[in-house]
Parts: C-alpha cells; sequence; structure tokens
C-alpha cells in the first residue's frame, strides 16, 4: 500500500508540471544586492555569506552558457534525458537596469535544454516594468520568483539588516501572483529574538499570501558573518536548535501551513568548515525521513490545524 503523502513536496510538483524530469541549474550572473551597495544598506544581512550555496563551477567569470553547459555536462551523465530550470540564486538576481536582466534571461532560455527561469530575489527589488516582462515570457516558459522573506517580523527584519518590512513583501508577492507568475517563499525558522510561538505566526501570516512554493530551513551561523559576531556578543538572543527540536517546530508549522503550498525544502546545509556551529551531520534525506517519520507518529499533515486567521 502506497504510504500517505503528508506534505506537498516539490518532486511531486515538477512532475506533475512538465512531462520529464527537471532539474535546476544554479547560475552566478554577477548581480549586487542593494544591501550591499549602500542603496539600501552596507553589509549585507547579518547571517548573508553566499559561499554557502554557490557550487564550484558557478562563478560570474563565466558567461551565463558556460555556467548552464558545465552544469548540465555534470547531471547529464545520469539523466541524460532530463531538461532545465535555469536558476538565478546568488544575490539579487532583479537589480540591474531592465536590458541587462532581460539579456542575461534570454541567454539562459537560448539554451535548448532550459525550460524556465527562476529568479532569486527581494521584494523591494522589482517593477511593473519587470513583472510585465515575466508574465509575457511566462506565456512560453516557466517563470517562478523566488523572495526572500525571512521574517514577517518587521522588528526582526530590522535586527538582520534587510532593508525592508513584511509589507513590502506582501505587496511584491501580490502583484507577482496577479501577472500569473509562479512565487516561492523564503522563511529562516530560528532568528533571534524569536520565539516559538512568533515562529509558528509566520505559518499563518505567510499562508495568507497567494504563494505556489515555500523553503524553510533552519537558522545557521556561518563564520565571518555579522550574525555570528552577535552570537559570540549575545547568546542570549538565540536558540540554536537541534534536530530533533528543530523536527519538532517544523511538525507544528507544517500543520498550521496552507495545505496548497509546495514545501520545496525543511533544511539548508552550509559546508561544515564555514559553520561556526558542528552543524547537524545529517544528509538532507536523512533530515526529510525523520520528519516524515515524526509525521507519521503523530498523524501530522499539511494543513491540518490551518485557518485563516485574522493576523
Amino acid at each position: 500500500m502506497e504510504r500517505l503523502k503528508r506534505y506537498n513536496d516539490y518532486a511531486s510538483y515538477l512532475k506533475a508540471l512538465f512531462p520529464h524530469r527537471m532539474q535546476k541549474i544554479t547560475i552566478h550572473a554577477g548581480f549586487s544586492c542593494p544591501n550591499r551597495d549602500g542603496k539600501v544598506g552596507y553589509g549585507g544581512c547579518t547571517y548573508c555569506n553566499n559561499q554557502t550555496f554557490n557550487p564550484d563551477y558557478c562563478t560570474p567569470d563565466k558567461s551565463i552558457t558556460q555556467q548552464l553547459t558545465e552544469g548540465i555536462d555534470f547531471f547529464r551523465k545520469k539523466y541524460p534525458d532530463q531538461r532545465y530550470l535555469a536558476y538565478f540564486q546568488a544575490y539579487t538576481n532583479t537589480y540591474g537596469s531592465f536590458e541587462t536582466l532581460r539579456q542575461k534571461y534570454e541567454e539562459a532560455l537560448s539554451h535548448p535544454l532550459v525550460e524556465g527561469l527562476v529568479i532569486g530575489t527581494r521584494p523591494d527589488c522589482v517593477d511593473n516594468q519587470l513583472l510585465d516582462y515575466l508574465q509575457e515570457l511566462r506565456q512560453s516558459h516557466y517563470i517562478m520568483i523566488e523572495y526572500g522573506v525571512e521574517s514577517t517580523l518587521d522588528r526582526t527584519l530590522d535586527l538582520i539588516n534587510r532593508g525592508h518590512s513584511y509589507a513590502v513583501a506582501e505587496k511584491a508577492i501580490r502583484e507577482t501572483a496577479q501577472r500569473n507568475i509562479e512565487t516561492c517563499v523564503h522563511l529562516i525558522l530560528g532568528l533571534p529574538q524569536e520565539d516559538e510561538n512568533e515562529i509558528l505566526s509566520h505559518a499563518d501570516k505567510i499562508s495568507t499570501l497567494p504563494i505556489r512554493c515555500i523553503k524553510l530551513h533552519q537558522l545557521q551561523l556561518i563564520k565571518g558573518t555579522k550574525m555570528a559576531q552577535q552570537y559570540q556578543e549575545h547568546p542570549e538572543w538565540f536558540h540554536l536548535y537541534s534536530a530533533d527540536e528543530y523536527i519538532n517546530l517544523l511538525v507544528r508549522f507544517i500543520e498550521r501551513l496552507n495545505p496548497d503550498f509546495v514545501i520545496e525544502r525543511f533544511i539548508s546545509q552550509s559546508p561544515k568548515e564555514l559553520l561556526l556551529n558542528n552543524g547537524w551531520n545529517l544528509k538532507n534525506y536523512e533530515f526529510t525521513d525523520k520528519l516524515e517519520k515524526r509525521m507519521n507518529e503523530l498523524n501530522i499533515i499539511q494543513g491540518k490545524h490551518f485557518q485563516i486567521r485574522k493576523i
């Protein structure tokens, strides 16, 4: 008997959407961030170090075509018939002139094996001209915008130096969805000075928005970041969850989450040598297995306690 699927997983979402296997190829397109160059602020978000998620081939000195070719050559050895989504990941991938953005996106889409774009950005870095253009691309390609929201509490957004409010995120998400562009939201669970009830309230607030996917991950302290310094100076601001504690938090979060959302990930794994703390020494699939086992034990399914609450 097939086991009950207790949450909407990303692999099943892609399988239902495309007739063939899909894989993201990460691209570093050489963008900066308004939170680094002074337009919004300096120093970036307090937790940020882009070294934590860029693969080795992914460097801005290579063209987008070269990065795609190297990434695809790696994956097609195992899956020769799969197709790809160009994932503009590093920094803020809508932060540039419209013509620059158009050229970079269309270079990626010109690859014969690329069927769409996934664009990681900030909610304060989209405008009507860009969204209208992406709406046009949406007619012939898969387009998703991933918004870094991280928290729904403005005091937290101030503390981590995001440079925008939660209201800005809500506005960008709604304007994107109005154009039938898929949206994904990033949240970090366990940011400093947020208690468990506040973390769970993120599920309530996010669940009211027109979102397709959500990415969750635990707080990790990366060496050399402002947040790592804050942890050393103010450890009382932080609760660094063990894997089991985080699983228990996730179970409660998922049961409050809109059941229509697709959950793309639960954790993020930064290179161990960059972590201030030791991490959990769990592979992604091992963590997911533990989470699913816990959900089975408690008979939890996504959205079990979902309701539209007055926020």
